[in-house]
């Protein structure tokens, strides 16, 4: 069975709450597509409303991040069960670039948030990719294994297989470059087999692996077509009218 494309937005630090509404409304008949599943991630404090503004759509709503206590006394934090679940979040985005560049996340924080994700039903977006040193060294690879290894420790094969990782190059995102598609289909396709490894064929099959990194309206069609891409964490471009496009891509 053909795996679904997934297409998710991340807004980051973008849209007040009466702009997100906005948007959303903006947005809601351009990414009327049943094929794929549709997932806006966006700032905590526009959660509850862009979940009311989506009812009755074919739109998720997925958070940009969150902590992997429940509750106590970590302030700024946002906690899965006790908000997340309770607003009506789906998916959650961990492990993003530049969560581990500015906040100083670790492989090991990573993994921790993703099995809190688990327990309490949001599906992981768990982010991976490489600095322009690193593909230049020819250690892609061997970092980004790194990270899907540590990030999935203690994650079973059935939990695994309904996760996404979401392949992003740092040297790609928000600077206009985009990975060829030759370049974004063998990482993909190597994070596939890393998870062959750890878990089994059936989960590496199963599980949903994304692009990120500029990806706009004119790269979308090609990209999503390759066999071991299935959609995408798509930034700048999901804050316009051109996300319609990207989600109705065929």
């Amino acid at each position: 069975m053909a795996r679904k494309k997934i297409i998710a937005g991340n807004w980051k630090m973008n849209k007040t709450p009466s702009e997100a509404v906005a948007l959303v409304e903006e947005l809601k008949p351009l990414v009327a597509n049943e094929d794929v599943d549709v997932v806006f991630c966006v700032p905590a404090i526009d959660i509850v409303p862009v979940v009311e503004a989506a009812k009755g759509t074919n739109i998720q709503v997925g958070a940009e991040n969150m902590y992997f206590e429940e509750s106590g006394a970590y302030t700024g934090e946002i906690s899965p069960p006790n908000m997340l679940v309770d607003a009506g979040v789906k998916y959650v985005v961990l492990g993003h670039s530049e969560r581990r560049e500015y906040f100083g996340e670790t492989n090991e924080d990573v993994n921790k948030k993703i099995l809190k994700a688990f327990e309490h039903g949001i599906t992981p977006i768990m982010c991976c990719g490489e600095t322009l040193q690193q593909r230049e060294q020819g250690v892609t690879m061997d970092f980004i294994r790194q990270q899907v290894k540590v990030g999935f420790q203690g994650v079973t094969a059935d939990q695994a297989k309904t996760a996404v990782i979401a392949y992003e190059p740092i040297w790609a995102i928000g600077t206009g470059k985009t990975a060829t598609t030759e370049q974004a289909e063998e990482v993909c396709a190597g994070i596939r087999a890393c998870i062959a490894e750890v878990y089994d064929e059936a989960t590496a099959e199963a599980i949903r692996i994304q692009y990120g990194g500029s990806v706009n309206a004119a790269t979308a069609p090609e990209l999503f077509a390759q066999a071991d891409i299935d959609g995408g964490l798509v930034g700048g471009a999901s804050l316009k009218a051109d996300f319609g496009k990207i989600v109705n891509y065929k």
